[in-house]
């Protein structure tokens, strides 16, 4: 089984295939869902997808599973980001996109989905929950405890030395250095760093002034990196660092538990769930479109709010029926109870609930 990454210049490029491979992503092997493989018949042809690369991982869990059951079938999935994807399915360069956002409903009124048939509605998936890790590189520092006020002041420049007071405050145990602090952050558009800064709004709004955006400020200061796996290594590299990144791809580098309430809360899938059960679909949003309003505020025992939902994103009538009959067995096959597991093994996500993953399947079944 192959995954394909797509080249695209600008939102309207054409797809191009360089192949991957996905076996990395499911070592010691998988196996199919069962409502995959209970299909009648197998199906075949290519199914074009773009966008957060937070889903990367999962995807591939979700394309091995997928072609296990449909081995004639191949699914392509550039992790280009979350922007990238909204705009390439805006413009009908890919069948599908990934997104750690909806889109907005100004959006959708709108309209002009190129990779939908004409007047067709979209449909919008929460397939993928997880964690936003808070990462940092301090030397003799392996955790942290950081309140909201503390996080946006260090990613605002407000506070720039690790020996700070306000960090202070709450980690009398750690010996903090006298070094200056190098925010990295999201050089591309991306809901990740969408989700973050809602977090900081949310929580510290007269600190972090900029509210919930996808593409970092201009001016405020740090280190900027592509993608989620170079903010990675931006941190892993420079002492003193400190990023967000999807927990997916965030490795045993030493991470920050956020204040909620009067604990402090470590990044985890459990956390992200109930943070999740905290929050609400958006009103005003159609059958297919299951847009979350996230709780960033919750005082929830154990939830921990620096989260993402990041969606699969279809059309509901597409002009050629094999490639709805793709990306309806494709989203069921995410969303399906072992799809979930699947990516939790592999992603380290949040699986969905029955609640959801009802609803979910009720909007993957408009798609035609």
């Amino acid at each position: 089984m192959k995954l394909t990454r797509i080249a695209q210049l600008g939102a309207v490029a054409a797809v191009a295939a360089l192949t991957l491979t996905a076996c990395a992503a499911n070592e010691g092997g998988t196996t199919a869902p069962t409502d995959t493989e209970s299909a009648a018949a197998a199906l075949s042809g290519t199914l074009n997808g773009q966008g957060a690369s937070s889903q990367q991982v999962a995807v591939q869990a979700w394309t091995s599973a997928f072609n296990q059951a449909n081995p004639d079938a191949v699914i392509n999935y550039d992790p280009a980001g979350s922007g990238t994807g909204r705009e390439s399915f805006l413009a009908g360069a890919v069948n599908f996109a990934g997104s750690d956002r909806a889109f907005k409903t100004d959006e959708i009124a709108a309209g002009g989905f190129g990779a939908c048939a004409a007047d067709s509605g979209i449909v919008e998936i929460p397939a993928y929950i997880s964690p936003i890790a808070i990462i940092f590189n301090v030397p003799g520092v392996d955790s942290l405890n950081l309140d909201a006020e503390t996080v946006a002041g260090i990613f605002a420049g407000t506070i720039t030395n690790w020996n700070d007071p306000a960090i202070a405050r709450d980690n009398a145990d750690a010996t903090l250095p006298d070094l200056p602090i190098n925010p990295v952050h999201r050089s591309d558009k991306s809901g990740t760093t969408g989700n973050f800064t809602d977090y900081l709004s949310a929580n510290a709004e007269n600190i972090w002034t900029w509210g919930s955006v996808e593409e970092w400020p201009a001016g405020v200061v740090g280190e900027a990196a592509e993608k989620t796996s170079g903010v990675v290594e931006a941190v892993k590299a420079g002492e003193g660092s400190i990023g967000y990144a999807d927990s997916s791809q965030a490795g045993d580098i030493s991470s920050v538990a956020v204040k909620v309430g009067d604990e402090f809360v470590a990044h985890s899938p459990e956390g992200a769930s109930k943070t999740l059960d905290a929050s609400e679909i958006e009103s005003g949003r159609t059958e297919g479109d299951l847009a979350f309003t996230i709780d960033r505020t919750t005082t929830e025992a154990g939830a921990y709010p620096v989260l993402l939902v990041s969606y699969l994103i279809g059309c509901e009538q597409y002009e050629d029926e094999n490639v709805a009959a793709l990306t309806k067995a494709f989203f069921q096959t995410a969303v399906s109870e072992d799809g979930q597991k699947l990516a939790a093994d592999n992603a380290g996500s949040a699986p969905i609930s029955e609640d959801l993953r009802t609803k979910s399947l009720a909007a993957i079944d408009l798609i035609k």
